[in-house]
């Protein structure tokens, strides 16, 4: 039975545009592109619609992600990855190693456009009307990609070339938008959590980040044995704190104060009072997490209470 927590601050609606300063963007343009990605990514890109967006994984040869994206067209030879900019030149380099002889170039474009975040009624403004999460729209020269929700709370992404007005809202401190994006349930990669996780291990197969019909990529096979052989022993989950966590920061369990059961995958302070985060840990521990059994940094450091997660998983086959 997991514990939740019952006496934390409730937040108001946030809304706002908030600058994404500490994402990037991998420009993948040629005839073609959406080939070469497909055979490397966790996603189904050569389906991708010009409409959509789609969650996906680059693996490394044992199913360890390397680097999460948010995938979509600008058009049907321009396919736009955007990731969090501290693996960007890593990660760039490591894909165009499989280029080859595919008619596909690769470069960081992050210099090219503007990334910004938009949540609450800041979306109001731009769009007529609710779109679901992944669905993607075009505003004169902008892409707009809605997200997940945080906290019950309506988010997109707005792309738009670099020198594009910015769009209408009041400012959104970028703490708060990293907030609603530890509520939505969904951590992106980053260098401390470098090959740290298999997409289950953070829910990817539960919020459309793995095609499970599509061919191969690297590391799939190991992907594909975790879900269907039912061997998923880790899973991500919502975690609240006093303390002060960050990103690549083990969480132990009372019954094993020397081995740490999980790990910290994304974490932002919460309105009100301490922090919200992300961890993905052994499924045993999490069920067994009642009377503060489970803490951060170490067997003495401050507790952590799991909050109910706001997407359901999906079973092992």
């Amino acid at each position: 039975m997991l514990s939740t927590s019952t006496d934390l601050p409730v937040v108001s609606t946030l809304s706002g545009v908030t600058g994404l300063g500490h994402l990037g963007v991998i420009r993948v343009a040629g005839e073609e592109a959406a080939k070469f990605l497909q055979g490397q990514l966790t996603q189904d890109v050569a389906l991708l619609g010009l409409s959509e967006a789609r969650l996906a994984a680059f693996c490394n040869a044992k199913g360890r992600m390397q680097a999460s994206f948010i995938v979509f067209k600008r058009s049907h030879e321009e396919i736009l990855l955007v990731c969090s900019q501290d693996i960007l030149a890593a990660t760039l380099k490591r894909l165009s190693m499989f280029v080859m002889r595919a008619k596909a170039k690769l470069s960081d474009a992050t210099a090219d456009y503007a990334l910004f975040g938009l949540a609450g009624s800041a979306i109001e403004s731009i769009a007529s009307g609710p779109y679901p999460a992944w669905a993607k729209t075009d505003f004169d020269a902008a892409n707009v990609v809605f997200l997940y929700p945080g906290n019950g709370q309506p988010r997109a992404l707005w792309c738009a070339p670099a020198g594009t007005p910015v769009p209408a809202g009041e400012a959104l401190p970028l703490d708060q938008w990293q907030w609603l994006e530890v509520q939505s349930g969904i951590a992106m990669i980053s260098q401390p959590i470098f090959e740290a996780f298999v997409p289950q291990m953070l829910n990817y197969e539960s919020v459309g980040g793995v095609n499970f019909k599509k061919g191969c990529y690297p590391g799939q096979e190991i992907v594909a044995r975790s879900q269907f052989r039912g061997t998923l022993k880790r899973r991500a989950y919502l975690a609240h704190t006093d303390g002060e966590p960050a990103v690549g920061q083990d969480v132990f369990h009372a019954l094993d104060a020397e081995q740490p059961c999980g790990l910290v995958a994304a974490c932002a302070p919460r309105p009100g009072g301490g922090f919200d985060a992300i961890v993905s840990m052994q499924t045993s521990a999490a069920a067994d997490a009642d009377g503060g059994r489970l803490t951060l940094g170490s067997a003495a450091g401050p507790a952590l209470v799991l909050l109910p997660l706001p997407y359901p998983l999906l079973e092992d086959i």
